[in-house]
């Protein structure tokens, strides 16, 4: 194998963009690994870790951008190198998403000299920098949409506190979905215009909810992001209270949504009283919340995002009975059950997407014990390994346990894919729970990149005469790129059964291993 290296001085680039890159350079032929990163501590960690921090890159500087490649051959090292310069340069913007601007700017300051009407800055750099740099747009009255990541409580606080004192919205750190005035925001769908404006503390939640109203015949107004530390009890839930005001003050939006994962109780108390004093109806979905806190504050309670989009587009004037339910197909758990083996008891969800974890993992616990994941709240409940499964498991790769220094899955899908392979040799599972997210940021063609691991998965189970159950959900609408309607005809043409929603995946794969309860 041989090894090459480009370091660029003072050169960036965001981290989304650099992310699809290393994806795009990872899966020409013969090369090995390839990582395009900005030399932060972090990433030179993970270099090490590979066997690849090479000296040039152990000096470098965090505004320093390398690129390294290992392949088979120097040739193929070469092709490799240039091909990243081909896309750093933007010559291929379709293909990585780079670039997707024809102007690009050395500052922040200099970008709102030039677009001085501009009112929102997106922030997508290293975390060590962003509290800077959303500092600035602050200062100079912007909203701030914070991508980044491993940005201090403390200096949450702060740029909360701030924003607030100055009328501005801002969400995150690491929020990665936001539709505002129509146009979607780093991992986003594509939904119709609406009157239905969602607040939600968690990423792929809000995608969820967003694309079960645009299912069920509603639209959306606004989507706010909040960042997923913005319901602890150490934030306090400052800009889930400031984008539930702004959604209360906004003429467009009738209906209010709340969707997050489970908050802290002081806080919930917070957003309860606050919901408590507005002239518009609120459905709330704090996933594992109680039900009575909400009824006492006059709102609508739901259990599920399926739950709450619904309750939302009746309420938002949608005539319930012209509604597409996607009810449970309680038939197809019978015919499901027959297929598993006596021995097949467990069920191993693997999610690119937080929230759908979490939500398919307590619709589970409902009637299974012996349920663990590494994002289990209860200690007991954790995963002793993250790399190793335990009865029921339920990974969130999306986690910063799997992301340090490496794309998300909702763009690169190779680590799942590698755990996929990995769960189809015990002979204890039955089903196999995927989850794959289109549309905005998210990769072109999720299904089309796991299919040949899933169809070696149930070889895998065929050869020692099991049936593996692979449980799939597409989370879009039938605007996103790449179609829904492929997405799920490439998943059924390879024996995959389709769920609806996020709330009937955790039932089918509920129902599937349940014997005899």
């Amino acid at each position: 194998m041989v090894v090459k290296l480009t370091l660029k001085k003072n050169t960036y680039f965001d981290s989304v963009s650099l992310m699809a890159l290393t994806t795009k350079v990872n899966e020409i032929n013969d090369v090995e690994q390839a990582f395009v990163a900005m030399a932060t501590e972090m990433n030179k960690g993970v270099l090490a870790n590979i066997g690849l921090l090479l000296p040039e890159v152990q000096n470098a500087n965090s505004g320093d951008l390398f690129i390294v490649v290992k392949a088979v051959s120097e040739e193929v090292c070469d092709a490799a190198l240039a091909k990243v310069e081909v896309l750093l340069k933007g010559d291929d913007k379709a293909a990585t998403g780079l670039g997707a601007s024809k102007k690009k700017y050395a500052t922040l300051k200099s970008a709102l000299n030039d677009a001085p009407d501009a009112n929102l800055a997106v922030i997508s750099v290293p975390g060590e920098f962003a509290k800077r740099e959303a500092l600035t747009a602050l200062t100079n009255g912007l909203h701030v949409l914070m991508f980044s990541d491993n940005v201090s409580v403390a200096d949450e606080v702060e740029l909360k506190t701030f924003a607030h004192e100055k009328g501005l919205l801002m969400m995150g750190p690491d929020c990665g979905t936001a539709i505002i005035n129509h146009v979607g925001l780093c991992f986003a769908n594509k939904v119709r215009p609406g009157n239905i404006g969602i607040v939600g503390a968690s990423g792929t939640g809000s995608q969820e909810v967003a694309a079960r109203i645009h299912d069920f015949g509603g639209g959306i107004s606004q989507l706010l992001g909040t960042g997923g530390r913005d319901l602890s009890a150490e934030v306090g839930g400052i800009m889930m209270l400031d984008g539930l005001r702004a959604l209360e003050a906004d003429p467009a939006t009738e209906v209010i949504l709340i969707v997050s994962k489970p908050a802290a109780k002081s806080v919930e108390a917070k957003v309860l009283a606050l919901v408590q004093s507005f002239s518009k109806p609120v459905v709330v979905c704090l996933l594992g919340g109680e039900e009575a806190p909400v009824i006492a504050a006059g709102a609508h309670f739901a259990k599920t995002t399926k739950e709450a989009a619904l309750q939302a587009v009746v309420l938002a004037g949608v005539d319930e009975s012209s509604i597409n339910k996607r009810a449970l197909n309680l038939a197809l758990i019978e015919e499901i059950k027959v297929k598993l083996s006596p021995e097949q008891k467990y069920i191993r969800g693997l999610f690119c997407g937080g929230t759908l974890c979490e939500e398919t993992m307590m619709l589970v616990r409902d009637t299974h014990s012996q349920v663990y994941s590494n994002i289990a709240k209860k200690p007991e409940q954790r995963l002793a390994d993250i790399n190793v499964s335990q009865q029921h498991t339920f990974i969130d790769f999306g986690d910063d346990d799997f992301t340090n220094g490496r794309p998300h899955p909702m763009i690169d899908p190779s680590s799942r894919i590698e755990r996929l392979l990995k769960e189809a040799d015990d002979p204890e599972v039955g089903v196999i729970i995927l989850d794959f997210v289109i549309g905005y940021g998210s990769h072109e063609d999720p299904v089309g990149v796991t299919l040949p691991a899933i169809i070696n998965a149930k070889q895998k189970a065929a050869a020692r005469g099991q049936h593996l159950e692979i449980l799939g959900y597409v989370l879009g609408t039938d605007l996103d790129t790449p179609k829904l309607s492929e997405q799920v005809d490439k998943l059924a043409s390879a024996g995959v059964t389709i769920s609806s929603s996020s709330q009937n995946t955790g039932l089918l794969a509920s129902g599937f291993v349940s014997k005899g309860e």
